[in-house]
């Protein structure tokens, strides 16, 4: 049966929160564990229909997983099929990061074109024509891809975009060809740098990442590692811009402050009081929000997975607020619902100006991952009664986030419906 969130707006959030590992840098690591035949054990990974959706590919690829609590630990020693299955492939964005390390392993990999969030097109051309540098034979058909990397080689990779997928699928795919890869323009996120330490903890040779050039020396094997992945930087954006909405005092433990300058900039920008600390991040919430201005960029600019949550808090702002989103083409899918709680935003193209004032409780429906955690920032703030549907979608990146809210004082419970 479907499950929504029932919200009673109103409550100001106060109190701390601990930060688990990134989803979005759990995925590629989970991915570089088929690069070593030995065990790999991750620490403080959170329960997420993503992260278990990884879980079920590498065990279809003949993989054994174990989780206990938030370790997990990966056994690749069986892996023995270099085809993605199609329907878990069709679920999860991020199943297209394993054909890097499958290529590393098997020299070929079958995969299908990849599900997730509906927020834009996404074309992974990008990975294509950098593994096609590396000397892949990629053919595509009937919704399949087929790598064969049989004369696979260290190449020269320019992107025309730093994707972030791209540059971590070509460096899974370079780690163990001869020679040095380099891969200019790449991504700089800290979820790049995160899978360089990993894969160097495992006896990689990788340099460069957060810099845009990133160099990959081929080794000839790997060996299994112990490590933990970062904290999640949007998670701890989203509990901030909850406590800003809520004006509310909020210390999250773990939080890397490093990592998330642009949304802390925003948010002080809006008037909020931001302290940074080797233990973490504490935000105490103004009087009234100010208006901000907002144009998402790949890192370090804005986040564009923080976009929907800054766009509900600019709701509740003493003015106009203009964002603009560059990332993707179709990701302002939030703005209706927050419309229908009384919010004044207009779109034009890839631009939405939000005039400030109050929100009231409705209905609304949670359309993707990142729209729904907005609705749920904008429910706290509202007058009265929210409830969302579709939370399926915001389970896929916030563990259980209705108890970490109610933790903090959110009157939020999940309901079956």
């Amino acid at each position: 049966m479907a499950e929504i969130f029932r919200i009673i707006g109103g409550r100001r959030l106060s109190g701390s929160a601990a930060i688990p590992a990134a989803k979005n840098a759990v995925l590629p690591i989970l991915a570089a564990c088929l690069l070593t035949d030995d065990d790999v054990t991750l620490s403080n990974c959170p329960l997420l229909e993503d992260i278990e959706n990884m879980r079920r590919i590498l065990e279809k690829l003949g993989c054994r997983t174990e989780r206990t609590g938030r370790r997990l630990t990966v056994r690749t020693a069986s892996a023995a099929s270099h085809e993605m299955p199609d329907g878990l492939s069709k679920t999860l964005r991020s199943s297209i990061f394993m054909m890097g390390p499958l290529l590393g392993r098997f020299r070929k990999a079958t995969v299908t074109y990849p599900g997730g969030c509906e927020i834009g097109l996404r074309p992974i051309d990008l990975h294509l024509k950098g593994l096609r540098v590396l000397g892949v034979d990629i053919r595509e058909a009937h919704g399949r891809i087929d790598c064969d990397g049989a004369h696979m080689h260290a190449g020269d990779v320019l992107l025309d975009f730093p994707s972030v997928g791209a540059t971590e699928n070509i460096m899974m795919a370079a780690v163990l060809t001869p020679g040095e890869t380099t891969i200019r323009n790449a991504a700089r996120e800290p979820e790049i740098v995160d899978l360089q330490m990993f894969i160097n903890a495992m006896g990689g040779r990788v340099s460069g990442a957060g810099s845009g050039i990133v160099r990959v020396k081929g080794v000839k094997a790997l060996h299994g590692a112990a490590y933990q992945p970062i904290p999640d930087r949007i998670t701890a954006g989203t509990l901030l811009c909850a406590a800003a909405m809520t004006g509310g005092e909020i210390q999250l433990e773990g939080a890397r402050a490093d990592c998330m300058d642009a949304v802390l900039i925003k948010l002080r920008e809006a008037g909020c009081l931001i302290e940074a600390s080797e233990d973490g991040v504490r935000l105490t919430a103004p009087e009234r929000l100010r208006p901000v201005d907002v144009f998402t960029q790949p890192y370090p600019g804005f986040p564009t997975d923080m976009q929907a949550q800054m766009m509900a808090l600019c709701c509740l702002a003493g003015g106009t607020s203009i964002l603009v989103e560059n990332v993707f083409e179709n990701r302002f899918n939030h703005a209706a619902q927050l419309v229908r709680m009384g919010a004044d935003i207009t779109i034009h193209h890839r631009t939405a100006v939000v005039r400030g004032g109050r929100l009231t409780g409705a209905r609304v429906q949670a359309r993707d991952l990142r729209a729904g955690a907005a609705l749920a920032l904008a429910g706290l703030a509202a007058d009265g009664m929210t409830e969302i549907e579709d939370i399926h979608l915001i389970d896929r990146g916030y563990e259980r986030l209705e108890d970490t809210l109610t933790s903090l004082g959110a009157q939020i419970r999940r309901l079956g419906k």
